[in-house]
């Protein structure tokens, strides 16, 4: 399928896709309907709507195949109940990207997969940290501090940074981290080794595991026990320090988990 006939078929669906988001009776009534089905009563009562315009829309999504009524419910069909779980994907998604729309505007997304952008909605409860002029140190100050309550973690390392080495190292070493797998690309895994210390600390450590990519990554993500952190690198190329997305709740670490997983079948590295 050529770019030109996906744009086409995009176009035509974008038809039918309208048809659902602008009205918001609709919308409504497809959310409604999500859970289980639901008699007129009951859907007067949830909407707040009169009957005559409930009908209506109900009659209208009855005509597009995607709700039926059995005896005196109304549900959504097979086809009703698949829309409007991506609507709300949809929804979330544009919820989660607005609440931090300065951290995900300001930066290079471009080593963030597609189909992790798609999920981005598993993020909506992350916060964004950043520096101001009267702490810069903040969003790195708040890495640190969750990170120094985690046992097991996973980084996918962008930079050579003496000061987040230092504290890793100190969490090695007073045994609050139990097992450390860090991803790096090539420049930095030879830092790493030309550094006596370090080639000590981390390559000779067997808490740690070092696994070296080919590509240089534009993205510092962390993926712990309890919690993630995501920082990115501005669209000029360079790594921006001063603002994080940190997020602690399942699905947060569900999603940097799988970023990873991804990354490192895409470089063909053992993610076991």
């Amino acid at each position: 399928m050529t770019n030109i006939q996906t744009k086409k078929e995009l176009n035509d669906e974008y038809k039918n896709v309208k048809y659902i988001l602008t009205s918001g009776m609709r919308t409504k009534l497809l959310l409604s309907l999500y859970e289980h089905s639901k008699k007129l009563e009951e859907i007067r009562n949830d909407l707040k709507k009169p009957s005559a315009t409930i009908l209506h829309g109900l009659k209208e999504l009855e005509n597009k195949n995607l709700i039926r009524k059995i005896q005196k419910n109304y549900e959504l069909t097979s086809n009703g109940y698949i829309l409007t779980t991506n609507m709300i994907k949809l929804i979330e998604n544009w919820n989660s990207i607005n609440k931090n729309k300065q951290f995900w505007n300001n930066h290079d997304l471009s080593d963030i997969p597609e189909e992790m952008l798609k999920d981005i909605y598993l993020l909506k409860n992350a916060e964004y940290e950043t520096s101001t002029t009267s702490d810069l140190s903040n969003a790195f100050n708040q890495y640190i501090n969750h990170l120094s309550n985690s046992k097991e973690v996973k980084i996918i390392l962008p930079i050579y940074s003496e000061n987040h080495f230092r504290h890793i190292l100190d969490f090695l070493n007073d045994d609050k981290l139990s097992k450390l797998e860090l991803i790096v690309g090539k420049k930095i895994q030879e830092s790493i080794e030309q550094n006596d210390d370090l080639k000590k600390s981390l390559l000779g450590n067997e808490k740690v595991c070092v696994k070296c990519i080919e590509k240089d990554l534009k993205l510092f993500l962390s993926s712990c026990d309890n919690f993630m952190s995501l920082t990115l690198f501005l669209k000029d190329g360079h790594y921006d320090d001063s603002q994080i997305l940190i997020g602690k709740d399942e699905n947060a670490r569900k999603w940097a988990s799988s970023l990873i997983q991804y990354i490192l079948d895409k470089n063909g590295v053992d993610h076991s």
